[in-house]
């Protein structure tokens, strides 16, 4: 298959996905409104490729990495994987799902159960699901710690005996144990020190070339998504602002909000070198009561009265950008 014929079969399509939390006040908790995390977000992701979506912390990145996996049910919109519909789905037709689809978490110590072997970990999942006889189990438990770079010894140790480092490794290798087809990489780095994140990144890097893996990477930090995406979505309260391949949005993006991303980050990179240096004014507006119009509009420098008054749409080109007067 060559790379044209595999960009035009998408893996993972987003259509107007809603997910919602109710805010709950009052003796008996009834619901007074909704936090809007995701609001009519569509995206689409080939097979293949590392898509990266970045945004300020609490602007809804996560909840459409656990909608995706359905740790989250989603308010409206559909979720297709393979081109099967998995939005309302049982958790028992959900079952087969979850060979194909798998989950790196924010903190890896987290989970990890702390009260089992890294060797129970593993191996658990492809016994329950009836992936390799019991007597290949050993085997395939030193093949996956060699991929994410672990010793063989590691398998009888338990999560406390290893560094933040480690414990990522190993949630890299449960991912990766059952051969999922799309693995949702929820800020894998972000609980790690700064030297460590490079190790992982690196290994996710690696992993990708040798085992030809589709991701979705969800990341505050500009630097991490550069690293390892080949398309990037920016992400602003609840919706999707641009969509661009990796080099064009960190060489000339369109979007205000991207600007000033970019702006918070400057790396000893050429690709960095002349832009101009901006700041984010203001705080992110509050997702429950989001601002009519652009909801950017009330922190951007080039604001005008049509984006306090009109929504924008995202448009279909390439270099997708949802903004009344885009940069040039």
């Amino acid at each position: 298959m060559t790379a044209q014929e595999a960009m035009s079969k998408p893996l993972l399509q987003i259509e107007n996905l809603k997910t919602y939390y109710p805010v709950r006040r009052g003796l008996f908790g009834r619901a007074s409104g909704f936090v809007k995390a995701v609001d009519d977000v569509s995206l689409t992701l080939y097979e293949g490729e590392t898509l990266g979506l970045v945004g300020e912390s609490g602007c809804g990145k996560s909840s459409i990495g656990r909608s995706v996996v359905r740790l989250e049910r989603p308010h409206a919109g559909r979720i297709l994987f393979e081109g099967e519909d998995i939005t309302s789905v049982s958790q028992r037709e959900l079952r087969p799902v979850r060979l194909r689809l798998q989950m790196i978490f924010q903190d890896p110590y987290a989970s990890l159960n702390p009260r089992m072997r890294i060797f129970d970990t593993l191996a658990e999942p492809m016994i329950a699901h009836q992936l390799i006889k019991r007597g290949d189990v050993q085997g395939e438990v030193d093949r996956l710690l060699q991929l994410v770079g672990l010793p063989r010894a590691a398998a009888y140790r338990y999560p406390h005996e290893f560094s933040g480092g480690q414990k990522q490794r190993i949630g890299i290798a449960r991912a990766l144990s059952l051969k999922p087809r799309l693995i949702v990489c929820d800020e894998p780095v972000s609980a790690l020190d700064v030297s460590i994140q490079a190790q992982i990144l690196g290994l996710l890097q690696d992993l990708q070339d040798e085992l030809k893996l589709t991701c979705l990477f969800i990341a505050h930090g500009i630097g991490a998504v550069k690293q390892v995406s080949s398309r990037v979505a920016v992400m602003y309260l609840g919706q999707i602002v641009e969509i661009a391949p990796s080099e064009l949005l960190f060489r000339k993006p369109r979007h205000p909000y991207t600007k000033l991303l970019l702006g918070a980050y400057h790396p000893p990179d050429p690709l960095f070198r002349g832009m101009e240096r901006l700041i984010i004014q203001g705080d992110v507006p509050d997702p429950s009561d989001p601002p009519s119009g652009c909801r950017f509009h009330t922190r951007c420098p080039y604001a005008q009265e049509r984006c306090r008054m009109e929504e924008p749409s995202l448009t279909k080109d390439p270099h997708a950008v949802a903004c009344h007067y885009p940069l040039a």
